[in-house]
């Protein structure tokens, strides 16, 4: 399995994924499943993938090629000449669709689903940071201010600490916390999402990033996060007060009167007998 998250801020983008897969309890496996299409002063694309492996590596390799007709006096649409995030996002679903009609046949003759899904976000020159969710029919939606970010893979546990913290007016590097903590929390609920993790932060406008990095677990900030995150959940656990049945002067009692819930019992008579 996997566990993938990408953010769109204000400020630019944070990209985080892990790189465990599996075929069984005793085949697991390290694989990257982030890439990145850059060409300087130009355009700045990363994709992070989650699924059948086999079909994310297909996707992967064909995308650097993959030509999308646009009519008879036109060049082909690529990643590498799309003049908008959302055409090269095009491309990426006309990859996926051929990589289906290729293989999809044989792995639905092998009992396999055609599975993959990917987040593909970035920047081209002349318009602003963009970021999509493509799913395995090719087929995609965007990021939006109300929706800032997108999850792939194994995103239940990773996804409370997301939605109460992140907002697009976000700080880069808060958001890359952020996105370590939810990556934690997954990786704490959830065996099948292992280390190493890669993390990159792309800056608006730069069309090229330096802030890429490999964590492994001797990575000291990741350490930090893995132990404090822990304690400081408990600290605030135990900080919240325990409930109080008898109701006396407690600031939040547990009972309280409610006309609309009560409970449902069944109280019988002494020496009634119970058929």
């Amino acid at each position: 399995m996997t566990y993938c998250v990408g953010i769109r801020l204000d400020a630019g983008l944070v990209f985080l994924s892990d790189s465990r897969t599996n075929a069984g309890l005793d085949a697991i496996s390290t694989f990257r499943k982030m890439m990145i299409y850059e060409k300087p002063g130009d355009r700045f694309m990363v994709m992070l993938s989650a699924g059948n492996l086999s079909i994310s590596q297909s996707v992967r390799e064909i995308l650097q090629v993959e030509k999308l007709d646009r009519g008879p006096h036109e060049e082909p649409l690529t990643i590498w000449n799309a003049p908008s995030m959302f055409d090269a996002t095009r491309v990426l679903g006309s990859a996926v669709r051929r990589v289906y009609d290729q293989d999809g046949p044989s792995l639905r003759a092998s009992g396999i689903d055609f599975n993959t899904s990917m987040i593909f976000g970035g920047q081209i020159q002349g318009e602003a940071m963009r970021m999509f969710l493509v799913y395995s029919a090719g087929n995609f939606i965007e990021a939006t201010r109300e929706t800032c970010f997108f999850q792939i893979g194994e995103s239940k546990y990773g996804k409370p600490i997301l939605d109460r913290v992140l907002t697009p007016a976000t700080p880069l590097d808060q958001a890359a916390k952020c996105a370590l903590v939810s990556m934690d929390s997954t990786l704490k609920s959830n065996l099948s999402v292992g280390l190493p993790l890669d993390l990159l932060i792309y800056r608006r406008d730069d069309f090229r990033s330096e802030r890429v990095v490999c964590i492994d677990e001797h990575n000291p900030y990741f350490g930090m996060i893995r132990s404090t995150w822990g304690q400081r959940l408990r600290e605030v656990f135990e900080s919240i007060d325990d409930p109080r049945w008898d109701g006396g002067d407690a600031t939040h009692p547990l009972v309280a009167r409610s006309e609309r819930f009560e409970p449902m019992r069944k109280i019988t008579s002494p020496g009634e007998r119970i058929v």
